[in-house]
């Protein structure tokens, strides 16, 4: 991750005014990264010891729900970034750097995808044994990641993707038969015990952390409770790169064993979900480059809509390729002759 100039805006100065007011010498000031929220990355010396400033305007990206899962992480034996300090008024925290090396730059580096995905997938195995041990008084109160909400998500899609695609908006009918084929998949998943879910788990936002072993956390403040396999999927199945097959499979197997889960509704799951992330990142790409001027991850489409159009090979997505035959048959996400290498 590289590191430039700090900008020169209102918060960037209110920042620069914090830290003159916080215990400590700090020093080296840089922009680390902006993400595709509202929130942005400043690296800098604290009395000599690196830190990472999260800076995330309260309007818009409170930072209470970042530390509330924090603190939910490492009381389950997870591996977040320490926090040294806080302002969730200001919007402003100081964490522990933990270095540049995440695992798509390991990746990028030539470490053993095979070996990286297990350790990614340890982790995730880990977290969901140890969540029906948690500790009563380290846990927040989460929001369901159910029908209703993973509804809200799929209407993305419509909402952004479609009107990209086709040119204009999508009639009534279109829609009401989008909501109506989504509730109806939905609402048919088999039964699995919630647990938490961190929504963006994917190797952008893992960490070798300066320890070495294991993997550490980054991008949890949006957890919610739901199905197990949605943090396994958004892994596997990562918008943003290409997961050897044969590793995304000895790594779903692993992580089925190491759990316990019922494989077979554990897989109705993974390929459900796989699809409903698949198509709401389409939604969420379109609107960042149309709303906000970031047309960068559109490049990513051909891979999103190739795992949309194999994921609606399997009958547990029935109602969703019935819309897409009737509403939009000629485009890349459609069904069509894509092989199954997924669960």
């Amino acid at each position: 991750m590289s590191a430039s100039s700090v900008p020169e805006d209102t918060r960037a100065a209110a920042l620069q005014a914090w830290l003159a007011q916080r215990p400590g010498c700090f020093e080296g000031l840089q922009l680390l990264r902006a993400d595709a929220s509202f929130r942005r990355y400043f690296r800098a010396r604290r009395d000599g010891e690196p830190v990472v400033i999260m800076d995330a305007p309260p309007e818009r990206e409170p930072v209470a729900p970042f530390l509330r899962i924090a603190r939910l992480l490492e009381a389950l034996g997870q591996r977040p970034p320490r926090i040294h300090d806080e302002d969730p008024d200001a919007g402003f925290l100081v964490l522990e750097d933990l270095g540049d090396r995440t695992f798509t730059r390991a990746l990028a580096e030539g470490e053993d995808e095979k070996a990286l995905y297990q350790r990614a997938i340890d982790r995730l195995a880990d977290l969901h044994r140890a969540w029906p041990q948690r500790p009563a008084e380290a846990t927040p109160a989460l929001p369901a990641y159910d029908t209703p909400r993973l509804l809200d998500e799929a209407r993305l899609f419509i909402d952004w993707y479609v009107p990209e695609q086709q040119g204009h908006p999508p009639t009534e009918a279109a829609r009401g038969a989008w909501e109506a084929a989504w509730t109806q998949t939905l609402d048919a998943l088999p039964r699995l015990e919630p647990t938490l879910v961190l929504r963006d788990f994917h190797v952008d936002n893992l960490m070798i952390p300066p320890e070495g072993a294991g993997c550490a956390l980054l991008d949890f403040q949006d957890a919610v409770l739901g199905s197990p396999a949605y943090d396994v999927v958004s892994l596997l199945e990562d918008a943003r790169r290409d997961v050897s097959p044969a590793v995304a499979r000895e790594a779903l197997a692993r992580y089925l064993q190491a759990t316990g889960w019922p494989d077979e509704a554990f897989r109705v799951h993974y390929r459900v979900l796989g699809v409903q992330r698949a198509i709401k990142v389409l939604g969420i790409f379109t609107r960042l480059h149309r709303r906000d001027g970031k047309p960068d991850y559109r490049r990513h489409e051909p891979r999103l809509q190739t795992l949309v159009r194999r994921g609606l090979a399997h009958p547990d997505l029935a109602p969703v390729a019935d819309w897409f035959r009737h509403h939009m048959p000629e485009d890349p996400a459609a069904p069509g002759d894509v092989g199954d290498e997924g669960a």
